[in-house]
This record gives C-alpha cells, structure tokens and sequence, in this order.
C-alpha cells in the first residue's frame, strides 16, 4: 500500500444496470433451484449449551453459561488481567510492570471494550488508539509470515512510556533523542467517501480509510513498506473456535474451485512458536495464528509491550537503542525459563478467559423479515463462505466446550475478496487479497456491546450493507445478488444478519 498523504478523493463506480442483466444468469447458476435448509432449534443458541443471555445487558465479556462453578474465579482473575493497565519499569509493583516501552496500549480490554469491536475515529484529527498499522517489507519468512520493516517493526507503536508523550506536549521528535523513548509515530486515518446507488435510486455512501501518521520518531520507513490497517476485532466464541476439527475445516477447501461455485477457500499454514513447526492458521484476520494462545501471547507481546514465554523480546527494533536500554519489567524465573514480563501462570488465566467466553443468544429468529432474510442469505451464496454450523470436538480439560452445536457463520479460511478490501500486504500463505471469513455471531449487538459500528478488517463499513457492497472477489456473485434485490429484500437479509 503506498503511503499517500494527499491521495485523491476514492471513487467507487456504480455497478452498470446492463451488466447486473447480462449475469443474471451465472448470479443465480446455483442458488434458482436451491431451497434453504430448515431452521434449527439449535440456531437460537449459537454458543450451544455455552450462549448467554443479552438481559440485562449484552456483553461479550460473560462466562460461557455452561462453564463449571469452581472454573468461575480463574474466569474472572483472567478478566481482571485483561483489564489491569500495565505501567512502566521499575515501580513498586512487580506484577504489572513493563509497559512498552513502545505499545499500543495500556491493557487488552482497551481495544476490545467489553470484549467487542474497536473504536475508529470518525474525523482525521482524532488519532487512532483501537486499531493497528501492521508493517512489513516484500518478502517472505517462514516463521514469521512477513519480513518486518527494519526500522519499525512488524507493527507501528503509537505510544511510548516518555513522560513527554504521557504528557502531551508538543515535545518534537528531535527533543526525544537521547532523552526518552519516542512512540514509532502518531496515526490518523482520512477518510475517503463515495457514493453508490442502486438501479431503484436509493443511495449509500461508503468511506475507505487512508492512513496518515505524523512524527515518525526513528526516520524514514523503508521504501517498499506494506502496511494494513486492523481494528480489533471481538473476542467472543474463540474456544468453540479452537474446538472445531480441522477436518471439518478442510472438508470446505476448494483451492482450484472444482465445484465451479466461484468459491476457492484455503487454509494458511502459519508457524507455531511451541512445537516450532509449520500449522494450519485460523485465528487473526489472515488466519496467521496457530491457536488461541498464539494469539493472546501475540497481542501481548505486539500492542502492549509485555514480554512473556512465547516471545520473550522487548518491543524494540535493533534501531531503537534507547529503546532497547530502557529497564524492563521481567521477573528472574525460579525453573530455568527465560525471564518475562508475563509468566506462564498468569498467561493462561488471560487466555482461558478468552476461550472461556459466551456466545450471546440470538435475537428475532421468528421474525419474518428475519425469516425472509434467512432465505435470502443462502439463496445469495453468503453461506458458502460464512458457514453456518459446526459441532465442536472433544475438548480435553474444556468438557463444556466439547461436542457443542454452534453457529458462527465462518469456515475460518482464506478468500480473494477483491482489489477493493485488498491490503496488498501478504501473510504466510494469505495473499495481499485474502482475508479469512470472520464469524458473523453476535455482530447485531456491536453498538450496544460498546457503541462501535465498524466492520471490516479496517472499521470502514458502517453497517451490514456496507459491508456487502465492500465485498469482491470469490464474492463478487454474491454481492451482485444483494445488490439486484429490492429495497424491501435488502433490508430484510440485513436484518437477518443483525439477528446472528
């Protein structure tokens, strides 16, 4: 993605009225004949015998129903990590010191406010605090998935534990050096607007995000730098995920499209920091993380600065000396093991949380235009990537997770989604096109979990619809299936969707 400071206005082109016409009929190929499967008892309770009820207030921060009393107070020591802020090197306490020195935040839950989506900023002045710039440099590495940019990383660090960037002054990035810890640069997003309209006149606007940062605190990036902007996305569901087999998950791959349906799903093959081998990838927006635990040490290590045993570094580059002196928070270990900030005890207790989490219940299945947007979802394709249903597998130590009937609407691989939602920055296997299908359970409740209302990799869908009309690629069929549908039609699988 190039760096652009003062790109044009983004102009997304109007699909033309006669080419919708002209393919109408490979739209509807597969789906004129096709009648959706039954509604299923089992569909109101996503989580399966885990899903938690929405009253008195939604939250994705609730212990799966079904999880056993005496496992309920390592829940909750588990959420209060998560919530705990982490402050900086040395302090009285040694529990929580470590911060940074360069991060993205102070704690886990700061992104994911009571477990859901992050926040984007709504003008370009506001910087961004809930969602990261990945970096990387052409080129591939086994272990890693991306070559990081020499200077800043794999991921830009927006804050840093110098007082003057605590404070906020309008301390330059020159009165930084020799002094304290600069953050790697400030982040901003402009927004790019355009406008799409329907054959029956109704119109949307759609926004697309251009990222701009100021004080690059280290120099120039490289000049072949990738970036790809991601919001954090909910936590919610992730053992159930974790539990599905991954022959289930295989028995939807279809690389070469042989079922000729436009569909082609592949699974990434990511590095697993533990057994030091090359593993199928399913969590992450590119399915670049092995399990839930990668991925919990991962956002430890990457947005909060805290080392721990699956990467025990510090958040500093070999460029950023000062960085690099700056004391840490790691604790002498009593086993032999490397010194960290996060010890193996308290790294679990984070990531048992997480899988440990209820799936909210669904709402309005019995209503009609639900009912009607249900039949609109599977004739229009969506279900051959957003798979609907699994049954978990045998959980060993996890029984309340084990064999569940769970609907999440994902099939947790790879698709070309198109240039248009393209970050041009590859990961692993995943190319600078594919994104893995996120699970669509629970995103009706996104403003109310936390007032978010930002879908997508990058925040820049507003609504469901928007979201749609983003859609390209192995998607393309589908979306132009949304789009020939009436106004009434339209609002109805949308309301579907906001039902999950």
């Amino acid at each position: 993605m190039k760096l652009s400071r003062s790109a044009p206005v983004f102009v997304l082109l109007a699909l033309v009225i006669q080419a919708c016409s002209q393919s109408e009929n490979s739209i509807h190929k597969s789906t004129e004949k096709f009648t959706p499967p039954e509604i299923q008892l089992s569909e109101s309770h996503p989580g399966g015998d885990t899903t938690v009820s929405t009253v008195a207030f939604p939250s994705l921060m609730k212990p799966a129903k079904n999880l056993p009393q005496k496992r309920l107070p390592e829940f909750h020591a588990g959420k209060a990590l998560a919530h705990q802020p982490w402050v900086k090197a040395p302090t009285i306490t040694t529990a929580r010191d470590g911060l940074g020195p360069v991060y993205n935040a102070r704690t886990c839950l700061a992104c994911h406010m009571n477990g859901g989506r992050g926040q984007m900023p709504t003008t370009s002045d506001i910087p961004l605090l809930s969602a990261i710039l990945r970096l990387s440099i052409p080129g591939e590495d086994e272990v890693h998935g991306v070559i990081p940019e020499p200077v800043y990383g794999d991921q830009l660090q927006t804050q840093s534990v110098a007082l003057s960037h605590q404070l906020r002054s309008n301390t330059s990035v020159d009165d930084f050096k020799y002094k304290e810890v600069a953050p790697e640069a400030y982040l901003y997003v402009n927004w790019l607007k355009s406008q799409f309209e329907y054959a029956d006149g109704v119109k949307v606007e759609l926004r697309k995000p251009e990222v701009r940062f100021t004080n690059l605190g280290y120099g120039k990036m490289h000049p072949q730098t990738l970036t790809s902007l991601r919001v954090a996305p909910p936590i919610h569901g992730a053992g159930l995920l974790e539990a599905i087999s991954q022959q289930d998950i295989n028995a939807n791959v279809d690389p070469d499209d042989n079922n000729g349906d436009g569909i082609s799903g592949r699974v990434n093959q990511v590095w697993d920091f533990e057994t030091k081998k090359t593993v199928p990838g399913r969590f992450g927006l590119k399915a670049n993380k092995a399990n839930l635990r990668t991925q919990v040490a991962g956002a430890f290590a990457g947005d909060v600065g805290i080392s721990n045993p699956l990467f025990p570094e510090q958040s500093c580059t070999t460029s950023q000396v000062l960085c690099q002196k700056t004391p840490d928070g790691n604790d002498v270990s009593s086993d032999g093991s490397p010194a960290v900030e996060l010890p193996e005890l308290l790294l679990k207790l984070v990531t048992d949380f997480n899988r440990n989490i209820g799936v909210p219940e669904r709402r309005n299945l019995q209503k009609k235009s639900v009912k009607n947007g249900r039949n609109l979802f599977y004739q229009a394709g969506c279900a051959n990537c957003h798979q609907p249903s699994y049954v978990t597998q045998k959980v060993a130590g996890f029984e309340h997770l084990s064999t569940q009937t769970i609907w999440p609407y994902t099939d947790l691989l790879l698709h070309d989604m198109g240039e248009q939602l393209a970050d041009g920055r590859p990961d692993y296997l995943a190319t600078g096109n594919e994104w893995r299908t996120p699970p669509l359970w629970g995103v009706g409740l996104r403003k109310l979990i936390n007032g978010s209302d930002n879908l997508l990799h990058d925040g820049r869908a507003q609504t469901v619809e928007e979201a749609i009309l983003w859609h390209g690629g192995e998607a393309e069929k589908s979306k132009l299936y949304f789009v020939r549908l009436s106004s009434e039609q339209r609002l109805h699988l949308v309301a579907f969707v906001n039902s999950l």
